[in-house]
């Protein structure tokens, strides 16, 4: 049994409630589509609260892998409207430890990149259908860190590294020093979420893909619905590189990387407009995302992605939503160094409607 693509808010209540060496530049990562839709669950129009429900299945950190795969086997198997809870390691797989030094870096394995939680099997998930992830909780779970590789970020002819700094935080943290001057508050993320695609391939886990994956998205925080195109069965869910704050672009190649706590809810749900790359609401906006070989190219389908999105919800025509894109869209570079792909997430307040 699977759910209509109602909205995040409705379903609730109904319920009761980056970084890589220039060798990797090439890496496999599947062509982006063409032409895609913009066909995407209905936003909400009242926001309803809810309490964040018990987990019901826990998933370790040791349960992880770092690619992308049809034929990486399940670490867990749930029904549809099963709360999960999942441990996520560092990006580096624990090889960056509170004792790495600028110099360390070096030998930091690329291979090991993106330990993934995962995959988790979700009963009734097919291709063609949509895999909803609600994400109740995200707590950081300790000490994290950035950096600059060389030859790795926006500025990486410029700025050429190796840099680093650790960043002590207890389980639970809202807030790190930066420095004896600056405070960050944290606002916690998994930098990679995704379904399997559809290919026995290896892919590395880089960029992000119609699938989800490497997306760097840090606006997908606790009290989001993300929503992920299904390409297996079983859609094969996985999640990891965890991120205590970042800021849109991530230009310097890294968050402040951290292990997490993660709860979240998944729900299979028709895709009855054909959605092809993910999508996800809050409360306040609905979002979509594309990825392209160029920040113009993928700032070039966010745009048409949401300009389908308020024909087909809000009944408008295609020069109403340009124009509406225009005036009242927020448009977001959310990476820009996961080579070979960017991504740009376009935002629609719902407050407007």
């Amino acid at each position: 049994m699977f759910a209509t693509p109602i909205s995040r808010s409705l379903r609730r209540a109904g319920a009761l409630a980056a970084f890589i060496p220039p060798a990797l530049a090439a890496c496999e990562a599947g062509p982006p589509p063409e032409e895609q839709s913009a066909e995407t669950p209905m936003a909400a129009e009242t926001p309803m609260a809810a309490e964040t429900p018990a987990p019901e299945y826990t998933l370790g950190s040791e349960n992880s892998h770092n690619r992308w795969s049809s034929t990486i086997p399940p670490q867990l198997t749930v029904p549809s409207g099963a709360v999960v809870e999942v441990f996520t390691k560092e990006a580096s797989d624990g090889q960056i430890t509170e004792a790495t030094t600028a110099e360390d870096l070096a030998n930091v394995d690329f291979d090991l990149i993106h330990a993934l939680t995962g995959p988790i099997y979700v009963e009734g998930a097919s291709p063609g259908d949509i895999l909803a992830v609600t994400l109740h909780e995200i707590e950081v779970q300790g000490w994290g860190w950035a950096g600059i590789f060389p030859g790795f970020g926006f500025l990486a002819e410029e700025i050429t590294g190796p840099w680093i700094r650790g960043f002590p935080m207890e389980p639970g943290a809202t807030e790190v020093a930066f420095n004896d001057d600056i405070t960050i508050p944290l606002a916690p993320f998994a930098g990679v979420m995704g379904v399997a695609p559809d290919t026995d391939s290896m892919l590395v886990t880089i960029p992000p893909r119609t699938n989800g994956g490497n997306m760097d998205n840090r606006h997908m925080i606790a009290g989001t619905t993300v929503y992920f195109p299904v390409q297996v069965e079983g859609a094969l869910f996985s999640i990891g590189d965890a991120h205590a704050a970042q800021g849109d672009g991530e230009v310097s190649g890294s968050a402040i990387e951290t292990p997490m706590r993660v709860v979240f809810e998944v729900e299979v749900m028709e895709n009855t407009r054909g959605m092809v790359e993910p999508q996800y609401e809050s409360d306040d906006y609905y979002a979509v995302t594309g990825f392209a070989t160029t920040i113009d190219e993928a700032a070039r389908k966010a745009t048409r992605y949401m300009i389908d999105y308020l024909v087909a919800e809000h009944g408008l025509t295609r020069e109403e939503a340009y124009v509406l894109c225009s005036i009242a869209g927020d448009m977001k570079i959310s990476e820009t160094v996961d080579v070979p792909h960017m991504l740009v997430s376009m935002h629609m307040p719902k407050g407007i409607f």
